[in-house]
């Protein structure tokens, strides 16, 4: 599912590089860090919408380590090589989907009849390469834990053209998969949501289902307070886009966050 989440998963990803870098400058090998803030992000109401709103969202990233606590990913870890490549697995919470307008997750009253999807737990695990310090590939997969709402799969390609100790520039493009589960619970109509919403009867097919770029602009004005900004582009395909509730197949996503490490 193509939501809010993603730009400020990216925003984190961000800030990561910036703490990491500064680690590495100050030659700790076990860094720690907390960093706290508040993020805006102006979406879509849910994957397909034509309508928008504006969230805000709590910006926290605690590390100890390789062990993590991302207020977007969940709890986890993060395993490197020196060859570059790396493991990283996740326990998060996914808040799933209203069928009426909410300001605290995706819904919007043009879903009336569908029902609401569950919030459910999940766990992901992303395998990559970083090929070099501006370049970087990946794979992941994320798996519901509490609920059968299917499998969503990732693989992303990571450009960092500007990395230094104030600022980072960081452009990703990443291709979206699902499994049928997953596919007919975000994007299907089946015949008691038909009865219930008006919409036709819709199967949606696994596989691929959307093209995500991004490109993010983290800045640090002291080593203490940061910003980060992202602009973000998303194309459904036609495994998506022919679902009676998806509206819109090219959805816009911004973000500004400003944070503080302590």
């Amino acid at each position: 599912m193509i939501t809010r989440k993603f730009s400020l998963c990216i925003t984190c990803i961000a800030l990561a590089n910036i703490s990491l870098m500064a680690a590495a400058n100050a030659a700790d090998p076990d860094p720690k860090s907390l960093t706290v803030g508040i993020g805006a992000t102006s979406a879509p109401r849910y994957s397909g919408s034509d309508q928008r709103q504006w969230q805000f969202q709590p910006v926290i990233q605690a590390r100890d380590g390789a062990v993590f606590f991302d207020s977007q990913k969940g709890v986890g870890y993060d395993l490197q090589a020196d060859s570059g490549l790396y493991l990283e697995h996740t326990l998060g919470y996914s808040l799933g989907r209203s069928d009426k307008n909410a300001s605290w997750r995706d819904g919007s009253d043009k879903l009336k009849g569908m029902g609401n999807i569950d919030a459910a737990l999940n766990t992901a695990v992303a395998v990559g390469w970083t090929i070099a310090p501006w370049l970087s590939v990946e794979g992941k997969a994320t798996l519901p834990l509490s609920d059968s709402q299917g499998v969503q799969y990732q693989t992303s390609v990571s450009l960092i053209p500007l990395q230094n100790d104030s600022d980072t520039i960081a452009f990703q493009s990443a291709a979206l998969f699902g499994d049928s589960r997953y596919m007919n619970t975000f994007y299907g109509v089946s015949s008691a949501q038909s009865a219930r919403s008006g919409y036709a009867r819709h199967a949606a097919p696994g596989g691929l289902y959307g093209v995500e770029n991004s490109v993010t602009w983290g800045h640090q004005f002291t080593p203490q307070w940061g910003t980060t900004l992202v602009a973000g582009y998303t194309w459904l395909s036609d495994h998506a886009a022919d679902s009676p509730i998806v509206f819109r197949r090219n959805e816009a996503t911004a973000t500004a966050a400003i944070t503080y490490t302590f």
